[in-house]
């Protein structure tokens, strides 16, 4: 379903900064990987835990969008939205622009796929948020399949396609958007690592090793994401945010030269994100592309 239409010019480098605010927990800080502790001076945690991660990420693609941003972050690892209520949220409870809520890898840690929780909690976020800005733009970012729970044995996804866990994520999120009023949309983070899939660019499954020109979507674990997977969700959520076109930035992207990405995975993982924001098929071959 696509959440944001194509834009075909910057906003202006003078719009009023705004603050956006992240609450979630390792796949929001990017653990495993280069991204955790990534440009963490740029970015401000609300826990002191120097921690740059996704919110980093998000901060560097902005600037180059011409947006200017204040971003902050709140993150746990292991942790879900109701951890953070009970024990963090007096430290978010202050007036927001843009919020981004992230919840456990699997919705809840004792009954996979159970979505109650994360209704619940992002209703008591939604109300907290809103009494502070009633205008406040509060997203559910959806993650990935993950491929310990689906090709290792007596999981909850065993034996069930790379593809579905993202899926059955999903849904829950979609039942918290529909049932919390203060919620805008799901940022499509988990069917953006299933396009990539889908379109050759990331191979389905580490644990048999890694096809040529394939990027590689998971860390060591196979169950957190690599650079290249953490650069794909910062892409999915700026382009869900503020309607510009991932592909905007072409094979000299910043970010991605730090990370280590080559030219043509920036490129690729860009395409990715945009067809999954607007909805375009995954296969269609990927071509280098920088808009006006």
């Amino acid at each position: 379903m696509a959440v944001a239409t194509p834009a075909t010019a910057s906003p202006a480098a003078t719009a009023p900064r705004q603050t956006v605010l992240f609450v979630g927990n390792s796949f929001t800080f990017g653990a495993l990987s280069p991204v955790w502790r990534y440009r963490a001076e740029t970015v401000t945690d609300l826990n002191d835990d120097g921690v740059g991660g996704v919110p980093a990420l998000f901060k560097l693609l902005a600037s180059e969008m011409g947006l200017d941003y204040d971003v902050y972050l709140e993150t746990a690892p292991g942790r879900s939205l109701a951890w953070h209520w009970d024990n963090n949220s007096s430290v978010v409870d202050r007036r927001w622009d843009h919020v981004v809520l992230q919840d456990y890898s699997t919705l809840d840690p004792a009954q996979p796929g159970n979505a109650a929780g994360l209704v619940s909690y992002a209703a008591r976020f939604g109300r907290l948020f809103a009494a502070r800005n009633p205008k406040v733009d509060i997203s559910l970012t959806a993650t990935w399949s993950r491929p310990d729970l689906t090709y290792q044995p007596d999981k909850p996804w065993t034996g069930r396609s790379i593809y579905q866990m993202a899926i059955d994520v999903r849904r829950g999120y979609d039942r918290a958007q529909r049932a919390v009023k203060q919620v805008r949309r799901v940022n499509p983070v988990g069917q953006a690592f299933n396009c990539a899939i889908a379109g050759g660019v990331a191979d389905a499954n580490p644990y048999d090793g890694i096809a040529p020109n394939q990027i590689e979507l998971w860390a060591w674990d196979h169950y957190h994401a690599s650079a290249a997977g953490y650069y794909l969700e910062a892409l999915t959520v700026l382009g869900a945010m503020t309607g510009q076109d991932p592909r905007r930035f072409g094979p000299t992207e910043r970010a991605a030269s730090e990370l280590g990405l080559s030219p043509d995975q920036a490129v690729a993982l860009q395409t990715v994100a945009a067809r999954q924001l607007y909805g375009e098929p995954c296969e269609a071959p990927i071509a280098p592309r920088r808009l006006p």
